[in-house]
């Protein structure tokens, strides 16, 4: 947690900090990163995404302490899982705890009959789905098709969504080390790019997130009008990253800062 405080704060001031997004941190570590925040003596509060890892039950518990330290925390989103059954009653549940104008992020269980079902109903319910692209194995990692469809689903709901986990690196690539095969956030975003332009998935947006061909959607990327790059952020709104480098490393590299 000292190290994380650190960086993010470092980040904050230096030549790249309008890319510094929210600091994440699940609730149940909170006491750890106002204990440190404390210390740090930040000069503005920092900007949370709290990652309910405590049950939804642990909401109004963690909302209030963040609450309590105004001075050193500013809530902008809430993260958590869904239960298998993403129910109406639940959904209720969330907006009672979780306050208008902070973020709702809502990550349905992927895979089986009821994931894409269960998306539509985080949309519905006017939160944003969430979507797991990476972990510690294999069946962390969706695969290009499922991908796919999950941005089907966010299109017709005309919805905004958050992607998580393995994103590091802008291009699609193996790593060496695990031999997983990683999404890249750029072809995310270029395929996020073709499916607002044709109105849905087809090859294009397929094509877009296989492509390990940074420069080819980098330049497709600079090709965007101003006000396509909005629509496209407007839909990939948010993505989290454990490193706050490699992923502006990757972009320098690719001329698209």
């Amino acid at each position: 947690m000292p190290d994380a405080v650190r960086l993010h704060l470092e980040g904050r001031t230096g030549e790249r900090s309008d890319l510094i997004g929210l600091f994440l941190c699940p609730a149940s570590r909170l006491p750890e990163l106002i204990t440190d925040l404390i210390r740090a003596k930040p000069p503005r509060p920092v900007e949370l995404s709290l990652v309910i890892d405590t049950g939804l039950g642990g909401v109004p518990k963690a909302l209030s302490i963040v609450e309590s330290r105004a001075e050193l925390l500013a809530l902008r989103m809430v993260e958590m899982p869904a239960p298998s059954d993403v129910d109406e009653v639940w959904l209720e549940r969330v907006s009672e705890f979780v306050p208008e104008d902070v973020i709702r992020v809502i990550e349905p269980r992927r895979g089986g009959a009821g994931w894409l079902d269960g998306i539509q109903r985080v949309i519905e319910h006017g939160s944003w789905p969430k979507i797991r692209c990476g972990g510690l194995s294999q069946q962390n990692f969706p695969s290009v098709g499922e991908v796919a469809e999950f941005l089907a689903v966010i299109n017709q709901g005309n919805a905004s969504f958050k992607a998580t986990a393995g994103l590091h690196n802008a291009v699609r690539h193996t790593d060496e080390q695990t031999g997983f095969t990683h999404h890249g956030f750029l072809n995310l975003l270029m395929a996020t790019a073709r499916l607002i332009a044709g109105g849905g998935v087809g090859e294009e947006v397929i094509e877009a997130l296989e492509s390990t061909d940074g420069k080819a959607l980098a330049a497709e990327a600079q090709a965007l009008t101003e006000n396509e790059q909005l629509a496209v952020r407007g839909v990939f709104a948010s993505y989290g990253s454990c490193s706050l480098t490699d992923p502006v490393t990757d972009l320098e590299e690719l001329g698209l800062l």
